[in-house]
C-alpha cells in the first residue's frame, strides 16, 4: 500500500463515520509527490456542515489526524473540503 493511500484511507474512514449518507463520500488523492500529499473530500451538501463542524473544529481535527498518518510515512498532508 502506498504512503498516500494510507493517508487517504484514514481520512475516508473518519469522514464516513461522521456523515449520514456514506455513499456520497468521495475522498481522492488530488496531488502527490515524494514529500506532499493533497487529499480532497467531497460529501453531500447536507453532510458537509457535519464534516466541517462549528468554527471548523471537526475539519481541523481531521487535518490533524491526516497529518499524523502522513508523518508516519514521512509526508506533509493537506486536506481540502470541496462543496
Amino acid at each position: 500500500m502506498s504512503s498516500e493511500s494510507i493517508v487517504k484511507n484514514v481520512v475516508e474512514y473518519i469522514v464516513s463515520q461522521i456523515v449520514e449518507d456514506k455513499k456520497s463520500v468521495n475522498v481522492t488523492v488530488a496531488a502527490s509527490d515524494d514529500e506532499k500529499v493533497t487529499i480532497e473530500v467531497r460529501t453531500s451538501s447536507d453532510d458537509m456542515g457535519r464534516v466541517i463542524g462549528k468554527r471548523g473544529r471537526v475539519a481541523r481535527a481531521i487535518r490533524t489526524v491526516a497529518q499524523a498518518a502522513a508523518d508516519e510515512e514521512g509526508l506533509q498532508s493537506t486536506v481540502e473540503f470541496i462543496d
